[in-house]
């Protein structure tokens, strides 16, 4: 195809940043969204490339994936670039366009190979694949008491010097920390994120409410898997899980595999927190869109079958669940709507992510990022910066 033509969605309802349109279409031009509207109003030109769908369609923007650790047999603390290509390659299947390659709690050395391998790979990226914007750290600074799958040889408390020297291995590019403020320093650290524009999120944190507030005021504005990894809640102390019920400051990533947390528990959290706050993540692991069988994860065995991971003690080990699932679940178990299913895929971890001028929505200028769904909610096709990167086939 011409590169200086443009591609044309058209006969779709488009979910755009301020409005819904039935009949509606999208043009995408030079990576870009440059036209969207109603179809009376597309004027089409003789090099234009036009997809004809019906009303039935849903164009929606792409997902971004703020914790997501593999996918296809690939998995950041891998470090190697072609562990993270399979991870781009394969994301735009499920409507992820965007992620941030999350690393987990092992050695310092393990940790800064991963760190320097993801920095060097986002520098070099090409369009066509999902793209890495950013490196989320997952440990090692967390609470040994909430370790969950995370190897607890390795956790350690926050240390800003070790924090400093492994931002620099990856290039700036580790957008988001979870850590446990209450540990020895976790204050420290959180209050440097929040000045270097990192995002400090709580996690496998045994914070009490208290201990969550004061991590708020030095900086904290996020909260990893709710439910999972941290103190929950009781009448007399309301813990991790009720600050992030209650704190208005807090974005919370939420697992909707209905495995991490009960359904139930997943519209009690969506009542309370709302789409406003709430974040969809997949915390997949490499076993994801592979069959059944046992798997690595931080150098310990992960036994899969059809929809759980665990290690051998039973402990939950990260998902094995796709981003366009965590949707139908979504709106399964909430009764939400897709408007607010593109709140919290979409807008609300572009703005954690201070991405918002360029992705998250649909709208004239942004980086032409959209899935196409079907009527079963059903991915048909994935564009990653104006890239046909995933089509359905028949």
């Amino acid at each position: 195809m011409d590169t200086h033509s443009s591609i044309i969605i058209y006969n779709v309802t488009v979910y755009s940043e301020n409005q819904t349109l039935k009949n509606g279409y999208i043009k995408l031009t030079n990576k870009k969204i440059t036209e969207i509207g109603e179809i009376h109003q597309c004027v089409r030109e003789p090099k234009d490339h036009v997809i004809e769908l019906s009303p039935s369609y849903k164009v929606i923007p792409g997902a971004i994936d703020v914790h997501i650790h593999g996918v296809n047999n690939a998995d950041a603390m891998d470090g190697t670039a072609e562990a993270l290509k399979t991870m781009a390659r394969t994301l735009p299947k499920e409507g992820t366009t965007s992620f941030l390659a999350t690393t987990m709690t092992q050695s310092n050395e393990a940790v800064e190979k991963a760190l320097r391998n993801a920095g060097a790979y986002i520098e070099e990226q090409t369009d066509a694949d999902a793209e890495v914007v950013g490196i989320h750290l997952e440990g090692p600074f967390i609470s040994p008491k909430r370790a969950g799958a995370q190897p607890p040889t390795h956790i350690q408390d926050p240390n800003v010097t070790l924090f400093q020297e492994w931002q620099k291995a990856a290039g700036g590019h580790i957008k988001l920390v979870t850590l446990a403020p209450e540990q020895p320093n976790g204050l420290a650290l959180t209050s440097y994120l929040k000045e270097t524009n990192v995002v400090a999120s709580i996690g496998h944190s045994d914070s009490t409410y208290d201990q969550v507030g004061e991590a708020i005021e030095a900086g904290a504005s996020h909260i990893t898997h709710l439910y999972n990894g941290m103190r929950g809640l009781h009448h007399r102390e309301p813990g991790v899980l009720g600050a992030a019920y209650l704190r208005d400051e807090l974005f919370v990533e939420l697992i909707t595999d209905g495995i991490h947390c009960r359904p139930e528990m997943v519209k009690l959290a969506y009542d309370q927190i709302t789409s406003e706050r709430m974040i969809l993540i997949t915390d997949s692991l490499r076993a994801k869109w592979l069959k059944n069988g046992t798997y690595d994860l931080g150098g310990q065995p992960v036994h899969v079958n059809d929809t759980t991971a665990t290690l051998a003690d039973g402990t939950l080990a990260g998902s094995i669940l796709k981003m366009n699932d965590a949707i139908k679940n979504t709106m399964s178990f909430t009764n939400c709507s897709l408007e607010e299913i593109v709140k919290m895929t979409a807008e609300n971890p572009a703005k954690q992510l201070n991405l918002f001028d360029t992705k998250g929505s649909i709208k004239i200028g942004k980086d032409a990022d959209i899935v196409v769904l079907n009527e079963n909610l059903d991915v048909e096709m994935t564009f990653c910066r104006g890239t046909l990167s995933f089509k359905k086939e028949d």
